[in-house]
């Protein structure tokens, strides 16, 4: 286990030096903070923006919000943070191809199936950091201004909203595997989910979709409960752990 902790230490100390974990945390904290104040300042704006409304014929009546709307903010903005968690880390594997450092790892003892469980550990890691960050400094302001009580399963929500980005980064991790440079990878990984969305259309294979994991309307507002959901957890889970397993065949038969 000393190999893998070590490679797991070079990992964290890396995303330290480079800057991405400062990117990280920034970029959670400022999405948590906006999802209260977008909600907060909503009827201000309103405001402003009912004389030139008016003129155009348009009336603005008084805008109500609560910690709905606030919740509503964070599910909006939380696909704009996986995106760009996706984009950031796209090339964790690649740059080590590309640098040759991978090659020395290995030729100093490190299985290549550590690589692999090294770099998942530390995107999972990663990934539950910045989302818990964002989600609880949304809750807190969110709890501060208005009542939390009125949002229907909302932990359920979120621990969804959590396993579709594990899902999405094991997406990442495979293709990773296979694939020489980031762009190939991100644009692989699009793939899926879109076609995870398409799935999320038709009626027969919604409820496997794990695109469904990111409807949280309808948990929040209480219009469907967690069963619904139960189908595309499975399905995101058992793949996510294939796609790993996948991963680290390919590792295996990789030359590096």
């Amino acid at each position: 286990m000393k190999p893998l902790g070590a490679f797991i230490k070079k990992e964290i100390l890396e995303t330290t030096r480079t800057g991405r974990l400062i990117i990280l945390v920034l970029l959670f904290t400022l999405f948590g903070v906006m999802n209260p104040a977008i909600a907060k300042l909503t009827p201000w704006m309103m405001e402003m923006l009912s004389d030139s409304l008016a003129e155009n014929g348009l009336t603005v009546a008084n805008v109500q919000v609560d910690a709905m709307t606030s919740w509503g903010q964070f599910f909006k903005n939380i696909p704009i943070a996986l995106i760009t968690f996706v984009l950031i880390f796209s090339d964790s594997f690649t740059k080590e191809y590309r640098s040759g450092t991978l090659l020395l790892a290995l030729t100093k003892g490190l299985a290549r199936y550590k690589v692999v469980v090294a770099k998942t550990i530390l995107l999972f890691s990663l990934w539950t950091l910045g989302y818990g960050l964002c989600f609880s400094i949304t809750y807190g302001y969110t709890a501060y201004f208005w009542d939390n009580g009125i949002v229907r399963h909302l932990f359920s929500a979120a621990a969804m909203w959590w396993l579709f980005g594990v899902w999405v980064i094991s997406l990442v991790v495979l293709f990773s595997s296979l694939l020489q440079n980031n762009t190939g990878v991100t644009l692989c990984t699009g793939g899926i989910v879109l076609f995870a969305y398409v799935l999320r259309i038709i009626p027969r294979a919604r409820a496997y979709s794990p695109a469904l994991l990111i409807n949280a309307s309808s948990l929040l507002s209480g219009v469907e409960g967690t069963k619904a959901y139960g189908e595309a957890v499975l399905v995101a889970v058992v793949s996510a752990v294939i796609f790993i397993a996948l991963s680290v065949l390919n590792m295996n038969k990789r030359q590096v």
